[in-house]
């Protein structure tokens, strides 16, 4: 008989989440293993679409947290996802490094930037960049939509590339999360889109069918949803 008793392994609970809710969620995980002994929080961040994809090749989680309604819905029309519900929401904006040296102020100002990087048209933020593009373009011209995509130097394939790209002084200017801008701190300044041209972002959550934590699962949506869950997502600049 050993003289001590084997340890044991924690219940391992799986989010798949969009990259923009890395340090919200990360928080929201440490509240959940605080509240649930013997518990731990496993997290994927990446982009939304290609957690989707994950999700449909097999991939092993519990709850799957999207930037975009639309993959999400397709998990649940595929019979993977339960019902989802919104839990925040979000708002693009401009991004430019600290200094702002290109002297964006303004949407119509991004064709002074030589070189933008935004999310690939299949990442939400990269749809939602589109459509403000073309709103944009609808109010200032088509040759504003062109002059912009002529400066795009990169598309990337989630939110936190983006932002990195500006970080590091890759980029004169990006289109983010407003969220993810707040995360950033003073590396970044921020510049906000016109109410009428931009969009609102939301975000569903949901367990996944075949789940192998089905009730904590369950348990860790209430949280997020729960009065103290919205309270945290405010704290990180979701709405």
């Amino acid at each position: 008989m050993p003289l001590f008793p084997a340890l044991l392994a924690a219940t391992q609970l799986t989010v798949f989440a969009a990259s923009s809710l890395r340090d919200a969620l990360q928080e929201a995980g440490r509240r959940f293993e605080a509240e649930h002994a013997g518990v731990a929080v496993s997290f994927n961040f990446a982009g939304s679409q290609e957690l989707r994809t994950q999700i449909e090749h097999g991939a092993r989680a519990d709850v799957f947290a999207s930037a975009d309604e639309r993959y999400m819905r397709a998990l649940e029309d595929a019979g993977l996802a339960e019902t989802p519900r919104t839990f925040a929401r979000n708002e693009p904006v401009i991004v430019v490094p600290a200094g702002n040296p290109a002297s964006i102020h303004d949407l119509r100002d991004l064709p002074r930037a030589k070189r933008i990087v935004i999310g690939a048209p299949e990442v939400p933020i990269g749809a939602y960049t589109q459509r403000i593009l073309e709103a944009a373009a609808a109010r200032n011209g088509p040759g504003f939509r062109s002059a912009v995509e002529a400066r795009i130097a990169s598309r990337e394939l989630n939110v936190r590339q983006v932002l990195a790209k500006v970080r590091l002084g890759e980029a004169d200017a990006a289109i983010v999360y407003r969220t993810d801008a707040l995360a950033a701190r003073e590396a970044v300044e921020t510049i906000s889109i016109p109410a009428d041209l931009n969009v609102v972002a939301e975000y569903p959550i949901a367990a996944l069918r075949g789940a192998p934590q089905p009730a904590l699962a369950r348990a860790f949506i209430d949280l997020v949803l729960s009065p103290s869950g919205r309270a945290l997502l405010e704290r990180f600049g979701f709405r």
